[in-house]
């Protein structure tokens, strides 16, 4: 899939391209939270007690310049991503609101830079293996700037191994045995959706692009519609670790089979999205009312946004 960026020659200049690579990625991030019923998550008709749809708008404006400093950098993630989140709390109280997203965001920003600096065309393997080869290549010090952003952050988290996320003596780990960022993500990749999209190529992110961008094809459809069937398509073919985190394996397994059942009455070819939308609002309150929220799935949605709205896709 062959993607061009719609800027004029006068347009195509370093800070043009970052300013439109930053839109990109702020707009993934607002329709990810407007788009609505998304099973279990906040949207703009459902806040949680004490994370509001308007703490998601806040952070999603917030990281612009970083996300900007992201497009033309070539290394520094783990710098880039603990920028991001300060600036994302800095703007709000609500908490952790984009943690996930930006660990997918940051290194799709850069490669797009990277990329896009060189030729306005360009292709979504190219950007998926550009952001792949950008995270293989973290250091140490990217994976100290990332544990330090757990100080602040306040994100419910799997410990890697011996390195406690929540021990400050874990730097000294990190230093003393050379670990990478990657190399964290690596050992994690088994219990964290998120970690194993950069061990795998962000793949999941490359899919959810694509039904976005094939969803879009028909002038009728409806970007809220398209979402929220790529959140449930994403969340029934992915275990979401966010809940497995937060509860357990089998309350994760039972939310990605009762997506599945929702999308099996749906005929992909009609799309009928409001045939199935009062079983998806029935399935929302079901999870809103037992605090299910399944964040990692909702994060591969802004990253799949991301790459759709790069690659052009208007509504």
């Amino acid at each position: 899939m062959n993607f061009k960026i719609n800027l004029s020659e006068d347009e195509y200049s370093g800070d043009k391209i970052a300013a439109h690579i930053a839109r990109c990625a702020q707009l993934s991030m607002v329709l990810e939270v407007s788009s609505s019923p998304k099973p279990g998550n906040i949207d703009r008709n459902h806040n949680y007690n004490d994370t509001d749809y308007e703490h998601f708008l806040a952070s999603a404006v917030s990281v612009y310049p970083v996300i900007e400093d992201a497009s033309k950098s070539g290394s520094g993630i783990g710098k880039l991503i603990k920028r991001a989140v300060s600036e994302s709390i800095s703007w709000q109280k609500g908490g952790n609101t984009h943690f996930g997203a930006f660990i997918l965001q940051i290194p799709l920003t850069m490669a797009a830079g990277n990329i896009i600096r060189n030729n306005p065309q360009f292709s979504l393997s190219g950007l998926i293996n550009c952001a792949h080869e950008l995270v293989r290549n973290t250091d140490t010090q990217d994976a100290v700037n990332f544990y330090e952003s757990f100080s602040f952050a306040g994100v419910r988290v799997n410990d890697v191994n011996e390195f406690d996320l929540q021990d400050k003596s874990s730097i000294n780990s990190l230093y003393e045995q050379n670990v990478t960022l990657y190399n964290l993500m690596d050992i994690a990749k088994s219990y964290d959706l998120i970690a194993d999209e950069w061990t795998t190529g962000f793949k999941r992110c490359s899919r959810c692009a694509d039904t976005i961008i094939q969803g879009m094809q028909n002038p009728d459809n409806k970007i809220n519609d398209i979402i929220v069937y790529t959140f449930l398509k994403t969340l029934s073919e992915n275990r979401d670790t966010f809940i497995e985190t937060k509860f357990d394996k089998e309350t994760a397994e039972y939310v990605s089979s009762r997506a599945s059942e929702i999308l099996s009455g749906l005929d992909e070819q009609k799309f009928d999205f409001k045939s199935i939308l009062p079983v998806i609002q029935d399935f929302d309150n079901e999870l809103l009312d037992k605090n299910i929220n399944p964040g990692s799935t909702a994060d591969i949605i802004i990253a799949g946004l991301f790459i759709a709205l790069l690659g052009g896709i208007r509504f």
